[in-house]
């Protein structure tokens, strides 16, 4: 009986069925009238695990068909849920939240052969897969919707054009893209702008449709790609730009990533970095993400950042927080999944495809509610490197927007 007294502590606006393994219903919130959210729980070690670690039992009891949803969806539950508890902490989530911020340094130790197998286990996985939810250049990052109107397509090439402007590039500049992906970064600013670009990355399936993009849009002598442990490079190198990457860093390696990134910059160089942080202090990373999506994953605090920045010899030349961006991208990339379930079962299986699901929604309501937010940093060695106003790149940003040239470079050939 431990989980419905929960649900009614937690649950005050809204309208949430429990149903129970005995069959009995439960009704929660200011709104049980109409229909609302009916969840099911088919056993009673389920039930009392829920009940006692929520945020790690809910993934795997829905991956397992131990908890489904009856009326409405996946994300319908967890974000009915998450808008309620801000008001109503979870019983025992500080304990199990404490035990592992204890861990958070053993789980995030990201040395050179941990984070090749720890990225393998996510990028590895069949590419036909991500052909099933990205756009059409493969961007596996937070989009930038200027509109609520913008298509997914459309905001990946903006994020990719907002980046650009930031790094004030040149022609025949020399570009290092770290967690280069699936390369669409390195070949927008090659087509754009004229530099040479040297993309790294960890996965092995990654390295191979990065490379052959490249040499389909003969931009070989350009853009190249390597598999390449960043902090075994060599510089210098005029910009760095690093999206999506800083999440699988890990807060123990940050000292080690940022003297890299003022080892590798020119004197007058630039970097950026975009990636994924969290807006109420310190955490740790969410058992289930670690253990079947991202492990040694941590998204940070700003608070744990900016002071290695500083140590490093870098200046903050500038930072923005896109806050409702990766919602907003998690919500297609989520939509358009559901739509090609049974081709993704027939990659995987079932039970997959409910892990795959739950992590997509389980990320979305967490940026809509949970504080989860993307920051770009704007660095560089001197001082005097960038204008002292903002508005280069603006006045860049529209003119890239109005200027007819390659906005991104699709896959030659898509595998679904």
């Amino acid at each position: 009986m431990l989980l419905p007294l929960i649900f009614a502590r937690i649950i005050k606006t809204g309208s949430l069925t429990y149903i129970d393994p005995k069959g009995r219903y439960y009704h929660f919130g200011d709104n049980a009238a109409e229909p609302g959210v009916v969840v099911r729980v088919h056993d009673r070690a389920t039930e009392w695990r829920l009940a006692l670690n929520a945020e790690g039992e809910a993934g795997e009891a829905y991956m397992a068909g131990r908890l489904t949803i009856e009326r409405g969806t996946l994300y319908d539950f967890l974000d009915l849920v998450m808008r309620n508890i801000g008001t109503a902490p979870l019983p025992f989530h500080g304990l199990a939240h404490g035990f592992r911020r204890l861990l958070k340094w053993w789980h995030q130790w990201n040395d050179a052969d941990a984070s090749k197998r720890r990225v393998q286990h996510h990028y590895d996985l069949d590419g036909r897969l991500y052909d099933l939810f990205l756009d059409t250049d493969k961007q596996y990052s937070c989009a930038y919707f200027p509109t609520p109107e913008t298509t997914l397509e459309q905001a990946q090439i903006a994020k990719k054009r907002h980046i650009a402007a930031k790094l004030r590039l040149k022609a025949g500049q020399r570009v290092l893209d770290i967690g280069s992906g699936w390369g669409g970064m390195a070949i927008y600013l090659a087509q754009n702008y004229g530099v040479e670009v040297l993309g790294v990355t960890l996965s092995e399936e990654q390295h191979k449709i990065a490379t052959q993009r490249a040499r389909d849009l003969g931009l070989a002598d350009k853009v190249k790609f390597e598999i390449r442990d960043y902090r075994s490079l060599e510089g210098p190198f005029d910009r760095i730009v690093s999206v999506g990457m800083f999440e699988h860093v890990g807060v123990p390696q940050f000292p080690a990533f940022f003297q890299t990134v003022n080892r590798l910059l020119a004197p007058d160089g630039v970097a950026l970095l975009h990636a994924i942080g969290r807006s109420d202090g310190p955490g740790a990373t969410a058992g289930f993400i670690r253990k079947y999506i991202f492990p040694g994953g941590y998204c940070p605090a700003l608070s744990e950042v900016l002071p290695e920045i500083e140590k490093s010899g870098l200046y903050l030349t500038d930072a923005e927080i896109l806050r409702l961006h990766y919602a907003e991208t998690l919500k297609h990339w989520r939509q358009r999944f559901l739509a090609q379930w049974d081709k993704a079962k027939a990659l995987y299986d079932e039970r997959f495809c409910r892990m795959w699901e739950f992590y997509l929604a389980g990320s979305e309501v967490t940026f809509r509610h949970a504080g989860h937010m993307v920051f770009q940093l704007q660095m560089t060695r001197s001082i005097d490197t960038l204008p002292i106003t903002r508005d280069y790149m603006l006045d860049e940003e529209r003119a890239q927007a109005g200027s007819g040239r390659p906005a991104t470079a699709p896959l030659a050939a898509r595998s679904a």
